[in-house]
């Protein structure tokens, strides 16, 4: 294997981030397309960078935060954090004690690693179950968290849902959903209400996911439970600093769904496209994607490596070659290695289902005629 652990996946990270800036200095910008679905963005005015200080912006910030944030989400009181796992860190260090037990409830695995690390950190247990394995919530378990969409945009449904937040809080569990891309997979494809209007006590959501705001998170729920959230977010530097608050609001002031809808219905005609040669290729709700198993059957060559490892490769293929931006090439440790083609990325309307089409049979073809030097691909992930 090329990919062992997370160290490793931080240098891969570096390597691409690498790429990237080599092709915008020499290109610019509008040469790199990327798909990922998290190129987010900081859509500040004038106004809002005179107040990107320590006190007075988020004195401003948060009111109107908490307006657009509950608006978007529900609830009762609004959190912005520098990031979801952030959330998600400050709320088991706010509601898990060490020996109780976290459950994760999600659509399908692998679950998102931030979860079980932040269990694994405070010295709490941690138990996952998939949709169609038996909830049930043993004493000594102190917050059930509930996936709405997972790293590779598998839904919950809504009758699942409502399940699950009727057995915790028969058993006066409190949840929080675990909604990065699912508040708004959910309620603009689906047609699901928000987490919180299902029962949620708290949710958070990516500012960046599907939207174009900043890589942060945005959490809401109820008052008391945000207040404890908030207290551990402050002491360990987990708060979302000005500029991202300040992001957040203009972000969520200008969300439109439109734009999810839109991929929502072109991704049939790109799945048609590609599926002609790419056996495994899956769609999900606003573009295509490819497991690694998947990859590794396409490549048709025999290899040492890892599935992960070969769809990490084609990923870094795709952003070399191609100047298209995937997940496994820029996700933090622990990220889905799934090839993922998301069309509500804003770059994705710069591209034609024939262009897309092509680059991914390039990519592939150049990874099948390298796969077997190990040299050659570990240089390609760790240059």
């Amino acid at each position: 294997m090329l990919v062992n652990s997370s160290l490793d996946e931080i240098k891969r990270r570096e390597t691409a981030l690498h790429y990237i800036a080599d092709l915008v200095r020499e290109n610019g910008r509008e040469k790199l397309y990327d798909l990922t679905g998290l190129a987010g963005g900081f859509p500040l005015n004038q106004d809002d960078i005179d107040l990107l200080e320590t006190y007075a912006g988020p004195a401003l910030f948060q009111e109107d935060l908490d307006f657009w944030g509950r608006k978007h989400l529900g609830g009762e009181k609004v959190l912005a954090l520098n990031r979801t796992s952030s959330g998600i860190l400050a709320t088991i260090l706010a509601l898990v004690k060490p020996g109780q037990e976290v459950v994760h409830y999600l659509p399908e695995r692998p679950s998102h690693p931030s979860i079980p690390r932040s269990c694994q950190l405070i010295g709490a247990s941690y138990r996952e179950l998939a949709v169609g394995e038996e909830l049930e919530l043993r004493e000594g378990t102190s917050l059930l968290v509930i996936t709405g969409s997972t790293m590779d945009h598998q839904v919950l449904s809504q009758e699942d849902f409502k399940k699950a937040m009727g057995i915790a809080h028969q058993q006066e569990v409190p949840v929080l959903v675990d909604d990065a891309s699912g508040a708004r997979l959910r309620t603009v494809i689906y047609g699901q209400p928000r987490a919180t209007d299902m029962g949620a006590d708290l949710v958070i959501t990516s500012t960046d996911k599907l939207m174009e705001g900043p890589r942060g998170g945005l959490m809401s729920g109820k008052t008391t439970l945000i207040d404890f959230v908030k207290d551990k977010a402050h002491q360990f530097g987990l708060e979302a600093q000005p500029p991202i608050m300040a992001a957040m609001v203009r972000a969520l002031e200008n969300y439109k769904p439109h734009h999810i809808k839109m991929a929502w219905e072109r991704k049939d005609h790109l799945y048609t496209q590609l599926s002609r040669d790419c056996s495994g290729l899956e769609k999900t709700p606003t573009g295509v994607m490819l497991t690694p198993d998947a990859v590794m059957e396409l490549v048709k060559a025999k290899t040492t490596l890892s599935p992960q490892d070969v769809s990490m490769l084609l990923a870094m293929l795709l952003l070399r070659e191609e100047n298209i931006l995937t997940i496994p090439a820029v996700g933090m440790p622990g990220a889905s290695a799934t090839i993922r083609l998301d069309l509500a990325s804003h770059d994705a309307k710069r591209l034609t289902d024939g262009d897309i089409t092509r680059s991914l049979h390039r990519a592939l073809e150049t990874l099948s005629g390298m796969v077997d030097d190990l040299d050659s691909c570990r240089r390609l992930l760790y240059q």
